[in-house]
C-alpha cells in the first residue's frame, strides 16, 4: 500500500476533515514520502524521540501517533524538533497523527472505546471543545465504584493518579474525556452525571468538586489515550491487512 493511499483512508476513516478549524494539531500525514511503500505500521501515544527509534527498531514504515509534532503554529526545526524530524528521515519513518479526532471518534475513539471496556449503555457525544464533542457519556447497567471502573477499564495506576469523592461510592452516570479532561467536569455537573472519568487533575477544579458534591477520576493522560491508538491499531492489522505493533513508552502521567 502506497504511503498516501494509507493516510487518505485513515483520515477517511477517523472523520479527520470533521476537525478543521477545531483542532489546532495538524491532523493527518506530518512527515513522509506519499509515494513509499506502507508494510508495517507502528502505533504509539506520542511522536517523541524515544518512540521514533524504536518505531525505527522495529523496522515500521510509518507511526501513528495521537500526539503529533505541529500544533498549529510555526516552530523551527532545531533542537529536540530537528532531531525527531531528523530521525524520522534517517530511517524512512513517516508519521501520521490524530489528536482530537481520535478522542471523538464514536468506534475507535479513546473515549468510545473506554465506553465499550466499561460496558456502558446508551453512549452518546459528551464535552465539546471549540463547538465540536470529544468526550462520551453513558450509564452502567449496574451501580459500580471506583475501584471497580479501574478494573475495567484495566489501566496502570501510578502516584499521579487521582481521585475525589469517590470513597465509599457507587456510579451509574459517567461522562469520559480522555488526556486533559478535568475542566470538563462541570459540563458532568451540569448535565447531572454522577462522574466524570479523565486524564489529567486541575487544582482549580478540585474545591469546586468537593463544594459541589461531584466526583472524578484522573487516570493519567498516557494511559487514557492509549484506548483508541490500540483500537486502530487493531483495525488497521485486520482490515488493512498491514503488519503492526504497539511502542508502549508511559510518561507515568
Amino acid at each position: 500500500m502506497k504511503l498516501k493511499d494509507f493516510a487518505g483512508r485513515m483520515s477517511e476513516i477517523l472523520e479527520i476533515g470533521n476537525f478543521y478549524g477545531v483542532d489546532p494539531s495538524v491532523n493527518g500525514l506530518q512527515v513522509g514520502d506519499a509515494d513509499a511503500e506502507v508494510r508495517k505500521v507502528a502505533f504509539a501515544v506520542d511522536a517523541s524521540l524515544a518512540t521514533m527509534q524504536e518505531a525505527a527498531v522495529r523496522h515500521a514504515d510509518v507511526l501513528f501517533v495521537h500526539h503529533g509534532i505541529f500544533w498549529g503554529s510555526s516552530i523551527t526545526v532545531t533542537g529536540a524538533h530537528y532531531n525527531r524530524i531528523k530521525t524520522l528521515l534517517d530511517n524512512n519513518v513517516a508519521l501520521f497523527a490524530c489528536h482530537l479526532p481520535l478522542d471523538a471518534h464514536m468506534v475507535y475513539g479513546n473515549n468510545a472505546q473506554m465506553a465499550k471496556k466499561l460496558g456502558l449503555a446508551d453512549i452518546q457525544p459528551f464535552a465539546k471543545f471549540r463547538g465540536a464533542f470529544v468526550g462520551v457519556k453513558g450509564v452502567f447497567p449496574e451501580p459500580v465504584t471506583a475501584k471497580e471502573a479501574i478494573g475495567l477499564l484495566g489501566v496502570r495506576e501510578n502516584d499521579t493518579n487521582f481521585a475525589i469523592n469517590c470513597t465509599g461510592r457507587k456510579f451509574r452516570t459517567v461522562g469520559i474525556v480522555s488526556g486533559g479532561g478535568a475542566g470538563d467536569v462541570y459540563t458532568a455537573m451540569d448535565e447531572g452525571l454522577d462522574l466524570l472519568i479523565t486524564g489529567e487533575s486541575r487544582y482549580s477544579t478540585v474545591i469546586d468538586c468537593q463544594e459541589r458534591d461531584m466526583s472524578m477520576l484522573c487516570l493519567g493522560h498516557y494511559e487514557t489515550e492509549t484506548f483508541g491508538v490500540k483500537a486502530v491499531m487493531e483495525m488497521v492489522g485486520s482490515e488493512m491487512g498491514l503488519e503492526t505493533c504497539f511502542v508502549d513508552i508511559p510518561l507515568g502521567l
